[in-house]
């Protein structure tokens, strides 16, 4: 039995306290990750038919706690460890294990960020997860370990892209005119994570003691960019800097495009549906808003090869 993701304030709410204190970098790696790039992908599965002392044989033979019920794609029911001894104890081990597999199961979906997996682990205390697609077909499964293993890899690429990034900086003198910069991935449709971007810029520029007029018209911005890349895109990357008196914020995406460009920057106008709207988002001011808050604002897009927005606060001489 799958369960649907939570969502709204609920759901942000639990992941702000599951990555409280956690280092940036591990939290956008979080962020990034899809269920998709941790699970394992090569299953050892069986049919409805098979028994379960087919199962344990398959277990011991593997070194596995658990084997999905499969047939065509089609996912049945899982056998674990648990459902073995019972079987061994209760004398039906030679039994189908069509009989005695669970199927009230909490599914995970492919494309559901890394962060609701680890939600999903800290809820219900399951050892694994089958993952299905789109059309409802298995095709993996995940488990702690996949996600450690994964994460592992992932901060050590991504601790040597920024230490490589940061000798470069140095290395070169025009670095030294940027005193801030930031490149944050957003994920579509992770509402639990919305905001955080332009809640990041905004807690930088108090400590670095910026005007709180300066400050709200930034974050507008990063907020306003932050949400359009979520809901109206595949997903893509916030960027900022603080630079020769100017703050920029710029949002690229790959997809889908903006057919009619003028229209989408009105006040009102919005391409989110029912279910986006309920949320509370999509109410058609993102835009908008960004360009009455910004001294310059540049728009791009081409249907179907994504978007890029630019959007230019002035902060004059001030020491940052």
């Amino acid at each position: 039995m799958s369960e649907a993701p939570q969502t709204g304030a609920s759901a942000a709410g639990d992941a702000e306290a599951a990555h409280e204190g956690e280092p940036l970098v591990l939290t956008e790696l979080i962020q990034r990750l899809k269920v998709r790039d941790v699970m394992t992908r090569e299953l050892s599965t069986v049919s409805r038919a098979a028994t379960m002392r087919d199962v344990q044989e398959l277990m011991r033979q593997k070194k596995i706690s658990g084997v999905p019920v499969e047939e065509n794609g089609r996912f049945f029911g899982l056998v674990s460890i648990d459902d073995i001894i019972r079987a061994l104890g209760g004398g039906y081990i030679d039994a189908p294990c069509s009989r005695h597999m669970t199927t009230k199961l909490v599914v995970l979906e492919d494309d559901m960020p890394l962060s609701f997996a680890l939600r999903y682990f800290d809820r219900y205390h399951y050892g694994r997860f089958p993952v299905l697609n789109r059309d409802r077909r298995l095709v993996g499964i995940v488990c702690q370990r996949d996600i450690n293993r994964a994460l592992l890899v992932e901060l050590a690429h991504e601790l040597n892209r920024l230490e490589n990034a940061t000798l470069q900086a140095a290395d070169k003198a025009s670095a030294r005119s940027v005193h801030v910069l930031r490149e944050i991935p957003v994920c579509r449709y992770d509402f639990e994570n919305a905001g955080k971007a332009a809640n990041q810029i905004k807690r930088v520029l108090q400590e670095r003691q910026f005007p709180p007029k300066l400050i709200r018209r930034i974050a507008v911005a990063a907020y306003e960019l932050e949400i359009n890349l979520c809901v109206h895109s595949d997903g893509g990357v916030l960027s900022w800097r603080v630079s020769n008196g100017r703050a920029e914020i710029i949002a690229r995406d790959a997809g889908p495009g903006i057919e009619d460009v003028e229209w989408a920057c009105r006040d009102g106008t919005s391409t989110a549906n029912e279910w986006i709207r309920s949320l509370g988002f999509g109410a058609g001011m993102g835009l908008a808003n960004v360009k009455r808050v910004s001294d310059e604002f540049e728009i791009t897009s081409q249907k179907g090869s994504g978007t890029t927005v630019r959007a230019v606060v002035n902060i004059g001489e001030l020491t940052v």
